[in-house]
């Protein structure tokens, strides 16, 4: 199973045309990569949702906490989601 999690931005990564971050997924940091977010202001602290390695769209904090509150109910399907973001790598 497949979920958007959410992120926060913790730095934006120098190359690759500027399409890579770092985020914070409760206490995981991982590159992803923003390109599909170019029409959207991403700045450092901001929130976003992330499916398979991409940023999807910008969220706010609140929506944040309550995607990972309901994420956090669906046990095992959330964690194994975790385990895949923390051996993921976009280079």
């Amino acid at each position: 199973m497949c979920l958007a999690i959410p992120g926060q931005l913790v730095e934006f990564l120098p190359g690759n045309a500027d399409q890579l971050a770092l985020v914070d997924v409760v206490g995981v940091k991982r590159k992803i990569n923003i390109g599909l977010m170019d029409d959207v202001k991403l700045e450092i602290g901001d929130y976003v949702l992330i499916h398979v390695g991409f940023a999807m769209s910008k969220v706010d904090e609140k929506e944040a906490a309550e995607a990972l509150s309901m994420l956090e109910l669906m046990g095992q399907a959330f964690t194994d989601e975790l385990q895949a973001v923390a051996e993921s790598s976009i280079e």
